[in-house]
């Protein structure tokens, strides 16, 4: 998966830009010159680019990074909180922004990797939270120390947490509000990966390749499925009629029909997600 230098992505000066390449779509993160602090513009943005990729029917994978070397984003843009967040009120309204950003990372039907490197920290790491896959550099950066600025981590920030490291880790993380290294974060289940920072890049690469290269339609139904087992863990509720036939539904697609006769033939499916 080729990737561009910052510059070249066509010049832009978007907060948050995105290159399509084939069946892969690559999400910038895009203000390195403050390290991707993430302000209002960009949660606006990253909604928006999520919502649009969701509904692309030829697209098999996303991966998500930050602009520049030093970090995926090291949080919010402190500097914008006089204007936009200095009160209940308006903390409520830009939360609601930020919540959407996240649900439309997680709720993308295609599967979305995180790329790592540097600082992932606070809002950064709530989007990490959301994607399927986080790989991360050594020397990449882990922490959500919000209690020194005397705010919290919302409820839906919270669940993806907890869904993802247990509520013991998720309260050290909180309660310590320490910076910490990459290989602490694969020990506490943050972190899919954690590869030399010189071969971050192609090892994101060589996963987008495998991700891609399998059934998107089967992709996109582990994603539906998982999900639901998390939600139906936390609210128990049976199957429907319909959530079970869907399990079956791939033996209706002309993917399953390549597939098999792929591996019968010794050869490499091609699947076209029908």
């Amino acid at each position: 998966m080729p990737t561009k230098d910052i510059a070249e992505w066509d010049g832009r000066d978007d907060v948050v830009l995105v290159e399509r390449e084939g069946d892969v779509a690559t999400v910038l993160l895009n203000r390195p010159d403050k390290l991707n602090a993430l302000n209002r513009e960009m949660w606006k943005r990253i909604g928006e680019v999520f919502r649009s990729l969701d509904g692309d029917d030829e697209l098999r994978c996303v991966v998500l990074k930050g602009g520049g070397d030093k970090a995926l984003a090291p949080g919010a843009d402190i500097s914008e909180f006089a204007d936009t967040r200095n009160d209940s009120a308006q903390a409520s309204e830009y939360g609601g922004l930020m919540h959407e950003a996240m649900a439309a990372i997680r709720d993308c039907r295609v599967p979305v990797v995180a790329r790592i490197g540097g600082l992932c920290v606070g809002g950064g790491l709530e989007l990490a939270l959301m994607c399927d896959l986080r790989i991360a550099g050594a020397g990449a950066r882990f922490g959500i120390p919000v209690s020194r600025l005397g705010l919290v981590m919302a409820y839906p920030e919270v669940e993806a947490l907890v869904d993802l490291v247990g509520p013991s880790v998720a309260l050290e993380i909180l309660l310590e509000a320490r910076v910490f290294d990459a290989k602490e974060a694969k020990d506490k289940g943050l972190v899919n990966r954690v590869v030399p920072d010189e071969k971050l890049d192609a090892d994101v690469a060589q996963t987008v390749k495998r991700i891609s290269s399998g059934a998107p339609l089967v992709n996109r139904w582990h994603k539906k499925f998982i999900r639901r087992v998390v939600a139906g863990a936390r609210t128990p509720a049976p199957l429907t009629r319909e959530e079970a036939a869907e399990g079956f539904a791939c033996f209706d697609t002309e993917d399953f029909q390549e597939g098999v006769r792929a591996f019968l033939a010794k050869e490499t499916p091609r699947f076209k997600g029908r």
